[in-house]
């Protein structure tokens, strides 16, 4: 072999190369195998072909309803706005570009993990300290977040009340059964309980009755008596025994003729404990009642939830206060997404949207 043909060998002050990550079979499956949506800046092509599949890369959300809310919210140049529930900063990107120049931007998360991700990835974006402020805190105290601010009112709120994907895909926050890992569905892991600590301690009847009124679950009854009997037998701290508990009890009793349905139950019993352990119908009662005074004459808020609970409130709430004159006008009609939408991001198929304006 000539010189010229022998490989060269990395010096010690050479990078190694780095090795992708193992996984079985010709794509990966698990969250943790996925490196190329993990590294959307690296491998940008690859992100594009799985999200024009209609899914939603790991690690990343796609935003739902942009272009309804930004008609909904109407902002122009120099308004001052809320986003309640930041995420991965897809809504407030496109707002923060609306209210240019001279805008600004409050938003609000609750989530120790993904906020200081999306806070450089807006800061990176361009959108400085004069245009976006972070606050780490939960919206049903927004008049005592404005206040602290010296803002006595604002233009727009924005609420996105869905779980974020990154959220519901990464096994280690215990929002998906799909892989196993702890049972614990908080959007913020620092307050307690969590999730395995809830169960370990709820009643059997406000078990049932968070499957019910938080999940609409017509099996309530028969599946809060198989997962209380199974936690005395041992305590239900990960996901994967929670999601063998309910489908063992859907078989023996024949309640769901296939698997999908099975998963949709599964799914249905998530939801519950997340909303239950969140207090997520608390939190949006207060701020139902607050929003009122947090908007300017003539300010308006949009709201997108995902469940008919909380669009029931939402609804209730605007009804009422077009009523009492609190708002001078709300969405005639339910918004949904279109079915472009749907094809592109299946995720978006419960999403349901209203506004109001302040009068």
């Amino acid at each position: 072999m000539t010189s010229d043909s022998t490989p060269s060998i990395p010096t010690g002050d050479a990078p190694r190369p780095q090795r992708r990550v193992r996984y079985s079979g010709k794509n990966p499956r698990r969250f943790s195998e996925k490196y190329k949506e993990h590294a959307a800046d690296q491998y940008g092509a690859d992100v594009a072909k799985v999200v024009a599949s209609g899914k939603t890369p790991a690690g990343m959300h796609r935003p739902i309803l942009v272009r309804e809310i930004l008609e909904s919210l109407a902002p122009k140049p120099g308004s001052v706005m809320v986003d309640c529930t930041l995420g991965y900063g897809g809504h407030a990107r496109e707002i923060l570009g609306a209210i240019a120049p001279g805008g600004r931007l409050i938003g609000l998360d609750v989530d120790p993990i993904e906020q200081p991700k999306t806070l450089e990835r807006l800061r990176s974006a361009g959108f400085g300290p004069d245009a976006f402020t972070a606050v780490r805190r939960n919206f049903a105290g927004l008049p005592q977040i404005l206040a602290e601010l010296g803002l006595d009112g604002v233009d727009g709120i924005l609420a996105d009340l869905g779980v974020s994907s990154m959220q519901l895909d990464d096994p280690a926050r215990g929002f998906t059964f799909k892989e196993d890992g702890p049972l614990d569905l908080r959007l913020n892991p620092e307050r307690s309980p969590s999730a395995s600590e809830w169960l370990a301690r709820v009643s059997r009847g406000d078990l049932e009755t968070a499957l019910r009124d938080h999940a609409d679950e017509p099996h309530a009854t028969v599946l809060a008596d198989a997962i209380v009997a199974a936690r005395q037998r041992e305590p239900i701290t990960r996901t994967a025994r929670l999601a063998a508990v309910i489908r063992e009890t859907l078989r023996t009793g024949k309640l769901a003729s296939t698997r999908d349905l099975e998963n949709i139950c599964i799914r249905r019993v998530f939801q519950a404990l997340r909303i239950a352990v969140n207090d997520e119908f608390g939190v949006l009662d207060g701020l139902l009642r607050n929003l009122p005074y947090c908007l300017k004459s003539g300010g308006r808020v949009a709201i997108l939830s995902f469940h008919s609970g909380e669009d029931r409130r939402v609804k209730k709430a605007f009804q009422e206060g077009l009523r009492s004159g609190v708002y001078s006008e709300i969405a005639p009609e339910l918004i949904r997404p279109d079915a472009e939408e749907l094809r592109s991001n299946p995720r978006s198929s419960p999403a349901k949207l209203r506004w109001a304006v302040r009068a």
